[in-house]
């Protein structure tokens, strides 16, 4: 389990809160301000919080809203979808809440009580099957549709001329992804990108 204090420091969702906060400046009721001075600004040392229960808050509040749910409307608006969050009916996100953290978290596995549910209608191995994201097959498109493209921004002659990135190990690097060898796709796209920024 990791530091609250940590966590909200260093994670998406703390260093969110932090901006909202300062955004909205001390007066702010938004939760992600309320919760940013709980321990020390409002003397509630003596209330007990947990931890768990705080990081959860955090996610709902603040990642959510702010990261997951903005890039989901997002990318279904782009391709003309209509996106639905079954899991988030105001409904079932209450009932989540009232029930104890031991049937929502258990050691290290989320969604507890979820799970068990599903355990009677879905086989196993899907029930079980760790989160997938919607990465984009970059590795394919850069040895695809994408390849003249990066090869051009990816030039030696050019990245010498601008001087901020070394060529050799970005050829390298390029070199072997097209191979396939290696797979270098995030690392490479990063440079193409800030290649393509340079213009």
């Amino acid at each position: 389990m990791p530091d609250p204090d940590i966590y909200v420091r260093e994670t998406a969702s703390g260093q969110r809160v932090q901006r909202r906060a300062k955004k909205e400046g001390e007066e702010s009721a938004q939760a992600g301000s309320a919760i940013r001075e709980l321990p020390e600004d409002r003397g509630l040392q003596s209330v007990h919080v947990d931890a768990t229960e705080l990081m959860v808050y955090l996610d709902t509040a603040v990642s959510l809203p702010d990261d997951m749910l903005t890039k989901v409307d997002r990318a279904s608006m782009g391709a003309s979808l209509e996106a639905r969050v079954p899991l988030l009916d105001h409904r079932v996100v209450e009932l989540a809440w009232r029930l104890p953290l031991d049937l929502r978290i258990r050691g290290r596995e989320g969604k507890w009580v979820l799970r068990r549910v599903l355990d009677r209608y879905v086989p196993g191995p899907l029930v079980g099957r760790p989160k997938m994201g919607f990465d984009p097959p970059l590795g394919e498109w850069l040895r695809g549709p994408l390849r003249d493209w990066a090869e051009g921004l990816l030039d030696a002659r050019r990245l010498r001329d601008e001087g901020f990135i070394q060529p050799a190990p970005v050829r390298a690097a390029w070199d072997e992804h097209l191979s396939g060898r290696r797979n270098w796709d995030y690392r490479l796209w990063a440079i193409l990108m800030f290649e393509a920024w340079l213009g």
